[in-house]
């Protein structure tokens, strides 16, 4: 590719060489774990009317002065139980930035640095817009925007679009975009998820049933046509067909839930310490919804839910890591980047 209006008359500002960009997009996280910092943070998720979608007028008293006065403090002690102390953020930064990494190695070992790879965050720092204004200033006129959500949700993967969407209303010169879809069907995504299971399975006593637990979502978004729930039944089964398991050895649950709405279930911890009652004594959760271990799977799994599951009798309990940056989960991504950016990479 070569400089931007290269012909053009004398004088014409010099604009940067035309490049593809792309932004891998995560939840996001606070800058650190004090009362005001979480409070801006759960602030800025909690407004969000795809997260939850209750009148404003309804909603906000309610989340400023009641919720936003208790919630930080808590949500800032969970925070701080897992909090990477040496590089002082979230661990969820801590691996996007080292997913970035990789992603960009990969990239740039094939195509140079014709392609420029960053990463965002939803809420908190970095924000969308910052990240896609950057990459303009780089010279990236087509940008493959990459939410790191597998299955696809209005909370999660509509939001981070619309968030990328609103940036582009802001810029006079607009790159071309394009959002990439669920991927919980893509082969080498579930294989990297079944090799994952089998490494964990691997030792003398291998559990006696796998947890795969997804991040809830009240039954009224299912209902009214959001495909999450069953993107998650289905990467349930995609992931045992891979290993070859019967039906039985695997059961899908669902976690975190907020607010007095009915949620999907069954929820993860009452099903855990059900288990544990009938015997099953020994267990495995993994979380396929998330790309990158957070406070939901290294706080509310491996602390709450396990010690549902060993209060009620459990005794061995073992959480498989998210894909976080494992080489195969790395090359999956790779692949579906290089998918979506058909025609623009050389």
């Amino acid at each position: 590719m070569n400089d931007q209006l290269e012909h053009a008359p004398k004088g014409h500002v010099r604009l940067p060489r035309a490049k593809v960009g792309v932004l891998v997009a995560n939840l996001g996280t606070p800058d650190d774990t004090s009362y005001w910092s979480m409070r801006r943070y759960l602030s800025e998720f909690l407004s969000d009317k795809r997260v939850v979608d209750t009148p404003s007028w309804k909603w906000q008293p309610v989340l400023q002065l009641i919720i936003l006065s208790i919630r930080p403090k808590r949500s800032g002690r969970a925070y701080d139980s897992i909090w990477n102390k040496e590089a002082d953020e979230s661990p969820l930064l801590t691996i996007t930035r080292a997913q970035t990494d990789k992603l960009r190695g990969l990239m740039t070992e094939r195509y140079g640095d014709d392609v420029v790879v960053d990463f965002c965050m939803r809420y908190g720092n970095p924000s969308v817009e910052s990240k896609i204004m950057a990459l303009k200033e780089q010279g990236c006129e087509k940008i493959v925007f990459f939410p790191l959500y597998p299955q696809y949700a209005a909370p999660t993967t509509a939001t981070a679009n619309d968030a990328a969407f609103r940036a582009l209303m802001k810029m006079n010169w607009q790159p071309s975009i394009r959002t990439v879809p669920a991927y919980f069907e893509n082969p080498a995504y579930i294989e990297a998820l079944a090799t994952s299971v089998r490494e964990a399975y691997a030792g003398d006593t291998p559990p006696q049933k796998l947890v795969v637990s997804y991040h809830g979502v009240p039954e009224r978004y299912r209902d009214e046509g959001d495909p999450y729930y069953c993107h998650c039944l289905k990467s349930t089964r995609l992931l045992q067909e891979a290993l070859g398991w019967d039906e039985d050895a695997i059961d899908t649950a669902f976690q975190s839930k907020f607010g007095p709405a009915k949620w999907v279930g069954p929820a993860t911890v009452e099903h855990v310490a059900k288990l544990a009652k009938a015997g099953v004594d020994n267990i495995a959760v993994i979380a396929p919804a998330f790309a990158a271990d957070c406070i939901e799977t290294l706080e509310e799994i491996n602390e709450e839910i396990c010690d549902a599951f060993k209060g009620a009798g459990g005794k061995t309990f073992s959480y498989i890591p998210c894909l976080n940056d494992r080489d195969d989960h790395m090359n999956a991504l790779m692949g579906i980047v290089e998918n979506e950016a058909k025609g623009w990479l050389g």
